[in-house]
């Protein structure tokens, strides 16, 4: 069938010589932050960014040469931490059954390139290129899997200009370098369409990018936008929209998304504490507390500790935890901020930030060699730097009264409310970002699980997880698999997703690349049981998934964002949890549980860098709240205040975190457990 429409058309002549859009600090940011590159993009999205970039530039570069542009991809690292394989992508999920071809010039034959198509996102596509000086190859790439599906003997140079097509029609795809047809192919996947683009793992040249489809596939791809867009409507319909509530100015003291929420004065008005930081020594390793600033919602300072900084933008930009709680460790009513300080641990009161007790942080009475992730083999303090805090039970008391601290990777110690120190923990694996304290046995003390081992109240081995790699970034635990038994749901970097049990056994696992973030909650409300929501990070980012509470897949997508909290959020009220992505007026938002954009955020010029959900109207609704350095907007429902039945349990706000897997379940039972 003749392909003669024009989908996309692309010689690269509208781009300026020099470099594709990219972070240039090729930071952990985009974990939980909204990270926008600045730069033309031209319809193009590059989904692959690693730590193991920083200063190397850009992965993709405009290059000139007699007047021609190329894109030109100038990676060659392959396979740290994970494979990888550089990736620009363009179009849209709604195209199908065309054909896409590409001019191509390997500068280098020590890798792969050429096109991506049918592509669902960069970890599920079909691939048609040249490998090593002598092979063609169509491929299925899916998560860490690579299937060759046909590959064919072709001799090539890194001095000559190649023409590779792909060719889909009624479910099967026809590759051609040169008009010399190279393979001819059934395979499903063809019938999916997809976006298209260009990938390569190695110094690759690529000019006159062209997709074309015939009028009858045209006419197929207007039919599934215009549905797409009709069936966005209708769910936006069904949910009350945005309103704005509250904008407050940051002035100097605004920060990153190293914010907490509480009632510092014992009453049920809301505070803001915000904290701004800077890095010692490398990077975020040893991150500290420069300013804390406590604040009404009105934006009025209740009071400041430290010195703000105007370069806010500079000491808010930092991908770790600040040790730093909100909650009334005492039992008088008033919340206390604890907080690590200059090598203190503090309790300070919440009210005046006066500090009520103090201890000094322990010291690193460890050989520096037997220590894990510490940069330059060298612990770079006498006393602990602490990463973290948690608040935790693990004396069984009426009430949580401990707590514990951090070092980056290796080291945990238990407080108790006085600040003794009650024990001390060095692992042999990654300790991980966000211990999470759980009482699994119910006899009303906390156990944690620190990475991949669980300690027990008395920071005791009990048992770890056959994993020795990376470390974990985020925990859910709950009966969320309808056995009445407790699981964990983990995201473990490399390691990938994983179901775990209470005694250290896996009981499902799916390898995505780099698994970042991990919420549970109802949804999908037609569905029984509840879901499980999955991003990823490092190497190709952003793909969202769903499973369902056995671990078994329901979808995957890609919204070509990073920064995808994955909140459970009560929205309407009715048990249905909508998925925060970030605050992107145009792409983020609130998406439902088939992937669909529920609520969207309203074009108003808001600040998209950090978002949060929190019940702060009092409703039992879930507000967002969206910042930056230098403003916060607070949004709630059209139609609030509005009385409700539906009352979720959620992730404690006592130990808020970067790295707090999270949850929303109909009641307590949930998370009762007798094992």
């Amino acid at each position: 069938m003749e392909k003669g429409i024009v989908l996309c058309r692309e010689n690269f002549q509208d781009f300026c010589i020099g470099e594709f859009p990219y972070d240039r600090d090729h930071s952990a940011t985009g974990e939980y932050h909204y990270v926008v590159e600045d730069g033309y993009h031209g319809g193009w999205y590059d989904s692959v960014c690693n730590y193991t970039y920083n200063g190397t530039g850009p992965t993709w570069l405009i290059t000139e040469y007699e007047g021609v542009h190329y894109m030109e991809c100038m990676r060659i690292e392959k396979g740290n931490p994970h494979r990888m394989f550089p990736t620009l992508e363009t179009g849209k999920k709604e195209w199908g059954e065309y054909q896409v071809s590409v001019r191509m010039r390997r500068l280098s034959t020590k890798g792969m390139a050429g096109l991506v198509f049918c592509l669902n996102n960069s970890l599920d596509t079909l691939v048609f290129g040249l490998e090593g000086r002598d092979r063609a190859v169509l491929s299925y790439r899916h998560k860490e899997e690579v299937r060759v599906l046909e590959e064919a003997r072709f001799v090539h140079d890194s001095d000559t200009v190649y023409l590779l097509e792909a060719d889909c029609c009624e479910g099967q795809v026809e590759c051609r370098i040169d008009g010399k047809i190279i393979c001819r192919v059934s395979v499903e996947l063809a019938r999916r369409g997809g976006k298209a683009g260009i990938t390569a793992d190695c110094p690759t040249q690529f000019t006159d990018f062209l997709v074309t489809v015939s009028e009858e596939g045209y006419q197929g791809i207007v039919n599934r936008r215009r549905q797409a867009k009709r069936r966005e409507q209708e769910e936006m319909e069904s949910h009350p929209g945005m309103r704005l509530w509250k904008k407050i100015y940051l002035r100097d003291f605004g920060t990153s998304r190293q914010v907490r929420f509480g009632h510092l004065t014992g009453t049920e008005e809301w505070f803001v504490v915000l904290a701004q930081m800077q890095k010692r020594v490398s990077r975020d390793a040893y991150g500290f507390i420069s300013c804390l600033t406590a604040i009404d919602l009105e934006g009025k300072i209740l009071w400041q500790l430290g010195e703000p900084s105007l370069q806010a933008d500079v000491l808010g930009k930092i991908s770790a935890d600040m040790p730093f709680q909100v909650y009334d460790i005492d039992g008088d009513g008033r919340d206390e901020v604890i907080v690590g300080r200059n090598f203190e641990i503090q309790i300070l009161d919440g009210a005046t930030g006066k500090v009520r007790k103090a201890v000094k942080t322990p010291l690193s009475d460890d050989e520096d060699s037997e220590l894990i992730g510490v940069p330059y083999g060298i612990y770079a303090f006498d006393r602990i730097n602490p990463d973290g805090i948690r608040i935790c039970n693990f004396r069984g008391k009426d009430r949580p009264k401990d707590i514990l601290i951090k070092d980056r990777y290796c080291r945990v110690y238990a407080l108790d409310e006085d600040l003794n120190l009650m024990w001390k923990y060095k692992s042999r694996k990654n300790t991980g970002h966000c211990p999470l304290p759980v009482d699994i046995d119910g006899d009303s003390r906390d156990e944690v699980l620190v990475g991949y081992t669980m300690l027990n109240g008395d920071g005791q081995e009990l048992w770890t997880y056959p994993i020795e790699e990376d470390h974990t970034d985020e925990i859910v635990a709950g009966k969320f698999r309808g056995d009445g038994k407790g699981y964990f749901a983990c995201v473990s970097g490399t390691e990938g997703f994983f179901i775990g049990d209470f005694k250290g056994n896996i009981v499902a696992r799916d390898y995505i690349g780099h698994a970042q973030r991990v919420s549970v909650a109802n949804y999908c409300p037609e569905r029984p049981g509840l879901e499980i929501a999955v991003v990823n990070f490092w190497g190709h980012q952003g793909m969202i998934y769903l499973y369902d509470a056995d671990g078994r897949q329901l979808w995957e997508m890609e919204n070509e964002m990073n920064g995808n909290l994955l909140t459970p959020v009560n929205w309407d009220g009715n048990g249905q949890e909508l998925i925060l992505t970030n605050g992107d007026a145009h792409k983020g938002g609130l998406i439902n549980g088939d992937g669909v954009r529920a609520v969207a955020f309203p074009d108003d010029g808001h600040p998209v860098f950090c978002c949060e959900a929190i019940d702060l109207v009092g409703d039992e609704r879930d507000e967002l709240v969206v910042w930056d350095y230098h403003w916060m907007y607070i949004y709630t429902q059209e139609d609030n205040p509005k009385p409700q039945n539906y009352h979720p349990v959620k992730f404690p706000g006592y130990n808020g975190s970067n790295y707090r897997g999270e949850y929303a379940y109909p009641d307590g039972s949930y998370l009762e457990f007798t094992e």
